[in-house]
């Protein structure tokens, strides 16, 4: 860590105790390309690494290091009861909120006025490849390096871990590596496959969204005649209000919703609406998963997954021929380069495809996995639409005290759609208590 810091009060939050830490840490963790700065001589490249812990007039509790989904997404903006597993969790913990680098408040990339923020002082925006590189140092395994500065900030000698979807495989890199500091590691929806290719992931992404299109289609027929309606519209391009041509790639990403629990239903509404109407495009525009406000979410979404090796727009490669020509079958986390290709993605197109052609390192490894004895539990979703169940199920059999608990009665936001019992049952399970 380059720099000490300790944490101040921050944000008055009714019920809750708040702190904010930032603190300044190397961009370069060892794990990403080398930087392209200009000059010579200089400091190595540093950002800002922002979390908020919130508690309860118990100050003595332990901490509880909760890591976001993603990737490029900031932790919640939390309340005394939203997100729902909260409340439950503030009764055995203090909070640790980490903004994931390049995001929230840690130093977040993005494109405004006209040019690419977030980026080290020296860097070329305008090099498409120089970013690209620089964007190589914000996955899982940079991420744990600086959830590491926090905890020594902290003063914690262990603490407990809680990783939803890719949050979880930014857990399971922390076992990897750590294991000494976690006191129980919790996973809700983010197992990751352990040395596969992102192609074999999403193969059966592909397959589960079939699935869930399906019966989508047959429990609301007339949303099957509207996505084909959709998609006959958008083969000779449908304008959105934020500069986005809608090509049949945007139109089968609406499969997100399907995802998550309620997602069906909203979906049907989201499809009701007459296509040339203002309130229509814009709907369409804000359903979209990929968009401009978190941009890395969709330039380095597929490099999550990567356990070694280049991703190459895996997902479009492993889409099948029935998805490619039947409107009706949708996509949930599935990116292609159509995506880049208008909107305000566009700006990202070049860095994208550098960062589809990175050769990325392992992240995880089997042996190691297998002597982390920590006590861990991990809420596997039956029908999950974006982290296969088999895969989950492959990695949980690595870690010795691990307690996969398999379940269909949640998608894979169980853990925000649970009002708290997705926690309470994966914290019985690592206590023995169940």
């Amino acid at each position: 860590m380059t720099d000490t810091a300790t944490a101040v009060p921050g944000l008055r939050l009714p019920g809750l105790t708040v702190e904010e830490l930032t603190l300044t840490v190397p961009v370069d963790r060892g794990y990403g390309q080398p930087l392209s700065t200009s000059g010579t001589g200089e400091e190595p490249a540093t950002l800002e690494v922002f979390a908020r812990i919130l508690g309860t007039k118990d100050s003595a509790k332990p901490y509880l290091l909760y890591l976001q989904g993603g990737p490029g997404h900031e932790a919640f903006r939390a309340t005394q009861s939203s997100p729902g597993w909260i409340e439950r969790a503030l009764k055995d913990f203090r909070i640790v909120m980490l903004d994931q680098r390049g995001t929230g408040r840690s130093t977040p990339i993005g494109w405004v006025d006209g040019h690419i923020t977030g980026l080290p002082a020296g860097l070329d925006a305008t090099d498409p490849e120089a970013v690209a590189g620089y964007l190589t140092h914000l996955r899982a395994d940079s991420i744990i390096a600086d959830a590491e500065d926090v905890r020594q900030a902290l003063g914690a000698e262990q603490w407990s871990v809680l990783g939803q979807s890719f949050g979880g495989f930014c857990t399971l890199r922390y076992l990897n590596e750590h294991p000494e500091v976690i006191r129980e590691a919790l996973f809700t929806g983010g197992l990751p496959a352990v040395g596969r290719h992102p192609r074999e992931v999403y193969a059966a992404t592909w397959q589960q969204m079939t699935a869930k299109s399906r019966a989508f289609t047959a429990r609301y027929p007339q949303a099957a005649a509207k996505l084909q309606e959709l998609s006959a519209r958008a083969a000779s391009g449908l304008e959105l209000p934020d500069g986005t041509i809608a090509t049949g790639d945007h139109v089968r990403l609406l499969g997100h919703f399907l995802g998550a629990s309620g997602g069906a239903e909203r979906l049907a509404y989201l499809l009701e609406g007459d296509i040339d109407t203002a309130a229509f495009r814009y709907d369409f525009a804000a359903a979209l998963p990929f968009a401009g406000r978190n941009p890395l979410y969709a330039v380095v979404h597929e490099s999550c997954w990567a356990d070694g090796g280049v991703t190459d727009w895996a997902a479009e490669a492993a889409m099948p021929e029935a998805v490619r020509t039947d409107p009706t079958l949708m996509a949930g986390e599935h990116m292609t380069p159509a995506v880049f290709t208008t909107g305000p993605l566009a700006v990202w197109k070049n860095i994208a495809e550098r960062v589809a052609a990175h050769e990325w390192p392992r992240l995880w490894d089997a042996e190691k996995l297998r002597s982390a004895e920590v006590p861990a539990a991990a809420a596997v979703y039956f029908e999950d639409a974006y982290v296969p169940q088999q895969y989950s199920l492959e990695t949980a059999s690595l870690l010795p005290q691990m307690r996969p608990w398999v379940t269909n009665e949640y998608e894979h936001n169980g853990l925000s759609a649970s009002s708290g019992a997705v926690l309470d049952q994966l914290l019985k399970l690592t206590r023995d208590e169940i």
